[in-house]
């Protein structure tokens, strides 16, 4: 077992494990119990009461985030020749067709979001066995299947984020950095829980949302008062 660091006993110190805390008061803590020598992400993980292993229980959706997630977001557009200008206009890292379907049944996946024309989905389709594990494969539902590459490209450099529940009924996502102002940090996640609470399927029975954590790169997780956003 790795032994705890002095910084690490501290944090843990800090939290109290039973209780649920006010979201407010858990941004100010997160700021608390930092000690890294980096720029931390700030991640939110939330247990759903669903069976993501039924097609009408499966959440899944996009979010933007009011202050945006704090990094850089390389964006591939993968589109015709006619729909390449507004993409690069719009700010996109790299755009293309078959060159980049060719690197990416090579093996590279040196991207963070890839967006596409429905025109291209039978060729991008052939990636889902390498894209789909990473999270890269894009999806109408989350808005990366457009037309419209030119506003989805902005959308996602502006702090647009995507998320699913995993098998496990847990959805894991990160919503800004650790260097945000505790506002910031407390508008991402009531934006993002918002959205999540919107998602809830007509099929789900009992409780839907039973717990929310939040916690830094390095942190231990602070337990939210769920409640306050079933509410």
């Amino acid at each position: 077992m790795a032994k705890l660091t002095k910084n690490r006993k501290k944090a843990i110190a800090l939290v109290d494990a039973n209780k649920a805390y006010d979201l407010s008061e858990a941004a100010e803590l997160l700021k608390k119990i930092t000690f890294a020598k980096f720029d931390e992400s700030v991640d939110v993980n939330v247990r759903l009461g669903v069976d993501p292993r039924k097609a009408d229980q499966m959440v899944r959706g996009s979010v933007q985030l009011p202050h945006g997630v704090g990094k850089t977001v390389r964006v591939l557009v993968l589109c015709t020749p006619d729909k390449e200008e507004e993409a690069k206009a719009a700010g996109a890292d790299m755009v293309g067709l078959d060159d980049y379907i060719e690197k990416i049944k090579q093996g590279w996946t040196d991207v963070d979001v890839i967006i596409c024309t429905p025109n291209v989905m039978g060729k991008v389709g052939a990636l889902g066995r390498i894209l789909g594990p990473r999270g890269l494969m894009p999806n109408p539902k989350t808005g990366t299947v457009t037309l419209e590459v030119g506003k989805a490209v902005t959308d996602t450099k502006a702090g647009k984020i995507d998320f699913k529940v995993d098998k496990t009924g847990i959805v894991h996502t990160s919503v800004g950095r650790v260097s945000f102002p505790v506002e910031n940090i407390a508008d991402n996640v009531k934006e993002f829980m918002t959205t999540v609470m919107k998602l809830k399927p007509s099929s789900s029975k009992g409780t839907y949302v039973k717990s929310v954590f939040i916690s830094t790169t390095m942190g231990p997780g602070i337990k939210l008062d769920s409640s306050k956003f079933s509410a």
